[in-house]
Protein backbone atom coordinates (compact mmCIF):
# COMPACT_ATOMS: atom_id res chain seq x y z
CA UNK A 1 0.00 0.00 0.00
CA UNK A 2 2.49 2.33 1.02
CA UNK A 3 4.74 0.99 -2.42
CA UNK A 4 1.33 2.28 -4.60
CA UNK A 5 0.92 5.76 -2.41
CA UNK A 6 5.37 6.41 -2.91
CA UNK A 7 4.48 6.13 -6.55
CA UNK A 8 1.55 7.87 -7.16
CA UNK A 9 3.50 10.79 -5.49
CA UNK A 10 6.34 10.44 -7.64
CA UNK A 11 4.04 10.35 -10.85
CA UNK A 12 1.93 13.49 -9.82
CA UNK A 13 5.27 15.17 -9.13
CA UNK A 14 7.06 14.04 -12.01
CA UNK A 15 4.06 14.81 -14.93
CA UNK A 16 3.81 18.03 -14.35
CA UNK A 17 7.13 18.95 -14.64
CA UNK A 18 7.73 16.67 -17.86
CA UNK A 19 4.81 18.53 -19.21
CA UNK A 20 7.09 22.22 -18.71
CA UNK A 21 10.05 20.73 -20.27
CA UNK A 22 10.83 21.99 -23.21
CA UNK A 23 11.03 19.69 -26.88
CA UNK A 24 12.72 19.22 -29.62
CA UNK A 25 10.21 20.50 -31.78
CA UNK A 26 9.44 23.52 -29.12
CA UNK A 27 13.46 24.70 -29.31
CA UNK A 28 13.26 24.34 -33.28
CA UNK A 29 10.47 26.81 -33.09
CA UNK A 30 11.93 28.70 -30.61
CA UNK A 31 15.27 28.82 -33.32
CA UNK A 32 13.25 29.68 -36.33
CA UNK A 33 11.63 32.13 -34.57
CA UNK A 34 14.83 34.26 -33.43
CA UNK A 35 16.11 33.81 -36.85
CA UNK A 36 12.68 35.04 -38.69
CA UNK A 37 12.75 38.01 -36.57
CA UNK A 38 16.41 39.26 -37.70
CA UNK A 39 15.10 38.23 -41.10
CA UNK A 40 12.65 40.57 -41.37
CA UNK A 41 14.53 43.63 -39.21
CA UNK A 42 17.16 42.78 -42.14
CA UNK A 43 14.61 42.62 -45.07
CA UNK A 44 12.71 46.35 -43.15
CA UNK A 45 16.60 47.65 -43.17
CA UNK A 46 16.49 47.66 -46.88
CA UNK A 47 13.88 50.42 -46.83
CA UNK A 48 11.20 48.23 -48.95
CA UNK A 49 8.37 50.16 -50.53
CA UNK A 50 5.85 51.51 -48.08
CA UNK A 51 2.62 48.12 -48.99
CA UNK A 52 6.04 45.73 -47.98
CA UNK A 53 7.28 47.80 -45.35
CA UNK A 54 3.92 48.15 -43.52
CA UNK A 55 3.73 44.44 -43.81
CA UNK A 56 6.66 43.60 -42.48
CA UNK A 57 6.57 46.11 -39.80
CA UNK A 58 3.39 43.78 -38.68
CA UNK A 59 4.77 40.80 -39.00
CA UNK A 60 7.66 41.55 -36.97
CA UNK A 61 5.39 43.28 -33.87
CA UNK A 62 3.49 39.80 -34.27
CA UNK A 63 6.61 37.87 -34.10
CA UNK A 64 8.26 39.49 -31.41
CA UNK A 65 5.13 40.10 -29.24
CA UNK A 66 4.52 36.35 -29.75
CA UNK A 67 8.43 35.57 -28.95
CA UNK A 68 7.89 37.69 -25.66
CA UNK A 69 5.07 35.36 -24.56
CA UNK A 70 7.19 32.17 -25.30
CA UNK A 71 4.39 31.51 -28.08
CA UNK A 72 6.94 30.14 -30.57
CA UNK A 73 4.89 28.36 -33.13
CA UNK A 74 2.36 31.50 -33.60
CA UNK A 75 6.24 33.42 -34.30
CA UNK A 76 6.61 31.32 -36.55
CA UNK A 77 3.73 32.05 -38.30
CA UNK A 78 4.30 35.82 -38.05
CA UNK A 79 8.19 34.81 -39.92
CA UNK A 80 6.00 32.94 -42.65
CA UNK A 81 3.63 35.91 -43.56
CA UNK A 82 6.95 38.21 -43.96
CA UNK A 83 7.94 35.54 -46.32
CA UNK A 84 4.80 35.46 -48.30
CA UNK A 85 4.85 39.06 -48.80
CA UNK A 86 8.47 38.80 -49.91
CA UNK A 87 7.81 36.73 -52.41
CA UNK A 88 5.08 38.57 -53.59
CA UNK A 89 6.95 42.25 -54.00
Amino acid sequence: MRCHLLASLALAVALPALALAPSPARADDAQSCQAGVEMIRAEIAKNPAEPLLKKLQKSLAEAEREMKEAEFDECVEAVEEAKEALKKK
